[in-house]
């Protein structure tokens, strides 16, 4: 039954109850399967109290939640979080974070580009923000007030590069959006190998040009704090060398066709158990946080995928795609006016909503007018995931504000938080207009790895 008007009603109050606080994967179901009943309501059949049970909704969702537990693309979700679990478990992260502080102690800021740096190879070894953040938070952020860092400049740095983890492969967020628009991870993989890598490398850019302007802002480490050089080599080789070592090895074997994503997440999630082996932290409680951890964040995601997918059915079944997609394409817009406003409404959705909820309920709208717009769909994937670091950095919402705050506590205020956020915003939004003026930043490793896409 075809009714716009309830469709974007059904849309605008899934807004109002996520914005109120209700668990977005449940709230999801709940509209799908109330409006769903509604869509697939059929008067003519009612004839006992169990026939108000026979309704296509309930078998609606009963085939999306087979259809996410069969999904093969999927199996690489928990191999991931579990090997990112297992790292961060395992003590490398400090070990890397300490011996990169030291090697680059001769750089403005030595200690902030030593935190992104770690935060890099710890975001592509994980992929979880959270984590990324929260463990940096534990130990970049005392460090550098330790060294009497800026709390502003110090707290930009660890939030900025906590984010990296939903951009630089091998990515969660990458592997829902393949899942979601349908497309090649291994494509989307190598599409986001060189916008992450230059994201990250603007941060560490600008903290060096802001710390040499103002060196009040990051003091360099005293001498005697110094280790004899023999040391700081022999830190490096045995913390950033194995994980760069193991995440380089799953990389490659993605992105040089010899694995499937799930077959290159269990190589990485058996890499990471003999790295904390080789570690000496491999033991019972650390195995079983790291299972428990990954079965809860993995049963989040299906269960996302589950009444999302339930209520983007009944969604398009009551004709709201369709009413949207006409909206716009009746303006007439050209193919630069259509990116710059589909980023401008995904940035916007960053302030109250987190990465997942644009992901999974907005970015399908937008996807089926790719066509009559002539866009690259792995290029729009890039605009698009280069759009939602945004939600982690934007007030009120800066998730990665919050995990940062809930780890250090009264030793800073959100607001100094959110200023040091600022920045950061900022070259992500000039890393994508780089991106748009020049779109084999994204396109041109997938298409000499793949071949060339073709629709």
């Amino acid at each position: 039954m075809t009714n716009p008007e309830v469709a974007i009603l059904m849309l605008a109050l899934f807004i109002v109850l996520v914005m109120l606080g209700f668990p977005v994967a449940f709230t999801l179901l709940a509209m799908g399967v109330g409006f769903g009943y509604y869509a697939y309501y059929d008067a003519d059949r009612i004839e006992t109290f169990a026939d108000l049970f026979d309704n296509q909704i309930f078998y609606l969702l009963n085939q999306n939640t087979y259809s996410v537990m069969e999904n093969d693309t999927l199996v690489a979700i928990p191999l991931f979080l579990f090997m990112g679990y297992v790292v961060e478990r395992a003590n490398i992260v400090n070990r890397l974070f300490y011996s990169l502080q030291m090697a680059a102690r001769n750089l403005p800021g030595s200690m902030a580009v030593a935190a992104l740096i770690t935060c890099t190879v710890f975001s592509t070894a994980s992929g979880i923000v959270g984590a990324v953040v929260t463990l940096m938070g534990l130990l970049a952020f005392p460090a550098m007030m330790k060294a009497n860092y800026n709390k502003e400049f110090a707290s930009g740095v660890i939030c900025s590069g906590g984010t990296l983890g939903i951009l630089i492969p091998p990515s969660i967020m990458l592997i829902v959006y393949a899942a979601i628009a349908e497309l090649s991870p291994l494509r989307l993989y190598a599409a986001a190998v060189f916008p992450g890598l230059i994201l990250a490398g603007s941060y560490m850019v600008y903290v060096v040009i802001r710390a040499t302007l103002n060196p009040s802002l990051a003091p360099k480490p005293k001498l005697e704090d110094v280790p004899p050089t023999r040391v700081i080599y022999m830190n490096l080789l045995t913390s950033f060398v194995p994980l760069t070592a193991l995440i380089m090895l799953v990389l490659g074997s993605i992105l040089g066709g010899l694995a499937t994503p799930a077959e290159a997440a269990a190589m990485g999630a058996m890499g990471g158990l003999v790295l904390a082996g080789a570690y000496r932290s491999l033991h019972w409680e650390m195995l079983k946080q790291s299972v428990y951890l990954t079965a809860k964040a993995t049963a989040m995601v299906c269960w996302l995928f589950v009444g999302s997918w339930t209520f983007a059915s009944v969604f398009s079944y009551l004709g709201g795609h369709e009413i949207i997609e006409h909206f716009i394409l009746g303006f007439n817009l050209e193919p630069w006016q259509f990116l710059v406003l589909v980023q401008l409404i995904i940035f916007l959705l960053g302030w109250p909503l987190e990465w997942s909820e644009i992901l999974i309920i907005f970015v399908p709208i937008f996807l089926p007018m790719l066509d009559a717009f002539g866009v690259n769909p792995y290029f729009f994937a890039m605009l698009v995931a280069l759009n939602l670091q945004t939600s982690f950095l934007t007030p009120p919402m800066a998730m990665s504000a919050y995990y940062l705050k809930g780890v250090v506590g009264a030793g800073i205020e959100l607001a100094e938080i959110f200023r040091g956020l600022m920045p950061y915003l900022a070259i992500v939004i000039a890393v994508m207009i780089l991106m748009y003026q020049f779109p084999g930043i994204a396109l041109w490793l997938p298409d000499a790895l793949f071949g060339e896409y073709i629709p």
